[in-house]
């Protein structure tokens, strides 16, 4: 059996987020279970014994055990790193002699995205003791993980302050699924989403605002994201199986309301951490 599992569903800074008196954020703090990890995806390979990631968030430790208790058979193999935003790489830092100390875990990333590793600290010593063996990857070709399973970066226009920016296909022997959590506009793609999509059979895409207002003392022309209700209007009607993921502390999406009604009228749902999907089989196996 191949499935992902998605193991968090926030934007960079989780549910609660640091410094945030909202009132979604002052719940999490006080209800362990209205908490939201960030944006994380994990790919197991049964009959191989592997799994692997999508990012290292901040919240590494839990989403690593959540992992392996999914799929306590499977070892890491890899982590697949999609940008250098502190959401998606900082969890490395877990890999070092201080903490687990694996050896050469490879990290699967673009050429930009492993030089930037390599050039600074702390990054640069995990690669110096051997903690980790970085595998740069060429944009567009796709690249076997195991025999039945193979992924392709698609760069995509993000804030790239440190490195470039992949979302990832991720092909098994049934089905594809695209993961994007970070884009800047669908408009700036080289790929048209409702296009891309018709070969794709499901997609977790940027959700990370629903409205331009709801970050009130935030200037989101200095951290662009489509906002969800655009999204949803490109993929509505697609037999692709469309989710948001990574959703921000402020979106109105993470609870059930009026949002999610329109939502789920265009046919788009929203993530759920834990949610699974087969690549190896009919979606009716699917939890």
């Amino acid at each position: 059996m191949i499935e992902t599992v998605l193991l968090g569903n926030a934007q960079d800074g989780g549910v609660p987020q640091a410094g945030c008196g909202c009132a979604r954020c002052l719940a999490a703090h006080t209800d362990p279970s209205s908490r939201q990890g960030v944006a994380c995806l994990g790919i197991v390979d049964y009959a191989a014994g592997h799994c692997w990631m999508i990012d290292a968030t901040p919240d590494f430790r839990e989403q690593v055990h959540a992992l392996q208790q999914a799929a306590p058979s499977a070892d890491l193999a890899g982590i697949l790193l999609t940008h250098a935003h502190m959401g998606h790489y900082t969890g490395l830092i877990h890999l070092g002699k201080e903490a687990w100390n694996t050896h050469q875990l490879p990290i699967f990333a673009s050429a930009a995205m492993c030089g930037f590793l390599q050039a600074h600290a702390p990054w640069r010593q995990l690669v110096t003791d051997g903690n980790v063996a970085l595998r740069p990857i060429s944009p567009g070709k796709p690249f076997q993980l195991s025999a039945r399973l193979t992924v392709t970066g698609c760069p995509v226009p993000h804030r790239n302050e440190w490195s470039d920016t992949l979302a990832f296909l991720v092909e098994g022997p049934a089905r594809r699924l695209f993961y994007c959590p970070d884009v800047d506009d669908w408009d700036g793609w080289e790929q048209d989403l409702s296009q891309f999509l018709r070969d794709v059979d499901i997609a977790l895409l940027d959700g990370t605002f629903y409205r331009a207002s709801e970050a009130p003392n935030r200037d989101l022309a200095q951290i662009p994201h489509p906002l969800a209700t655009d999204t949803a209007d490109r993929v509505a009607g697609l037999a692709c199986n469309s989710f948001l993921i990574h959703l921000n502390h402020t979106n109105p999406l993470w609870e059930p309301g009026p949002e999610r009604t329109w939502l789920a009228a265009r046919g788009v749902r929203v993530g759920r951490t834990g949610q699974r999907w087969r690549l190896d089989a009919d979606p009716a196996t699917e939890q």
